[in-house]
């Protein structure tokens, strides 16, 4: 009895590994297209896992979660093949909007766990290059996958990638998916893109209250970015980003906040 105790200890101890929360309404900027010198001011930065952290900032660590990263096909092919999604003819099952992404297979307990343990791997290896949160994408791939995956798929690998982070130590966000917010899956805080465009920001309000961060994009004109600041400004985190989220110095680069 003694050594299950000490087992249930060890579990509640893991479970309660304190994590850091990104700062209301701070400051953010949004770096995926490529990492660069942020403004004094800003206080939050996302980058790829590929990329180090900004130092001095609180950094969020982008990670590709529920599809294949853009250039990593082939080692998926070589190290998990199995977990890639397919078709009933066999074809891969690829992100209409971004079709150099394959969607990964979660419809098993034992492939959300292998996903899972990939993750586990990204994820410690943010911590230790000093990020203090992860952002797990696509976690909506289940409404580009023809069917073949469910809701419940990407709810249950959800649990476990909270566990995995907060397990290594660091914060995770819910990244789209308003409906999912309701539903207590145990993340830190929410990064919304396009939230007031498609009116969906309060999903996360209710949820997450000031915990989030808000990307809108400039290609949809700049109204929404204004309803967003007159709404939230002070109690999130505001940002008119490009699309392609290109670096600073960049021709088509667009970064304000309020």
């Amino acid at each position: 009895m003694s050594g299950l105790l000490a087992a249930i200890a060890a579990v509640v101890a893991l479970t309660a590994t304190p994590v850091t929360l990104p700062p209301t309404a701070g400051v953010a900027d949004y770096q995926l297209g490529g990492a660069y010198q942020p403004a004094a001011n800003v206080q939050i930065v996302t980058r790829d896992r590929s990329e180090a952290p900004a130092p001095g900032r609180y950094s969020i660590c982008y990670v590709n979660s529920f599809q294949t990263q853009p250039g990593t096909l082939r080692w998926w092919r070589a190290k998990h093949p199995s977990l890639l999604l397919r078709d009933a003819r066999g074809r891969l099952v690829r992100d209409p909007g971004w079709p150099d992404e394959v969607l990964l297979d979660i419809r098993t307990p034992a492939r959300r766990a292998a996903v899972a343990r990939v993750n586990r791997a990204w994820f410690d290896q943010c911590q230790r290059r000093g990020f203090q949160a992860v952002e797990p994408d696509n976690l909506d791939s289940w409404t580009r996958s023809k069917g073949l995956l469910r809701k419940r798929h990407a709810v249950s690998l959800a649990r476990r990638l909270v566990r995995e982070a907060h397990a290594s130590g660091t914060a995770i966000a819910q990244k789209n998916a308003p409906q999912l917010s309701r539903l207590g899956l145990g993340f830190d805080f929410a990064v919304a893109e396009e939230c007031e465009v498609y009116r969906e920001c309060g999903a996360y309000t209710r949820t997450y209250g000031t915990r989030l961060i808000e990307i809108e994009y400039s290609d949809n004109g700049r109204r929404a970015f204004a309803r967003a600041c007159v709404k939230r400004s002070g109690h999130a985190s505001i940002l008119l980003r490009d699309r392609d989220v290109v670096p600073r110095g960049s021709r088509h680069h667009v970064s304000r906040t309020c």
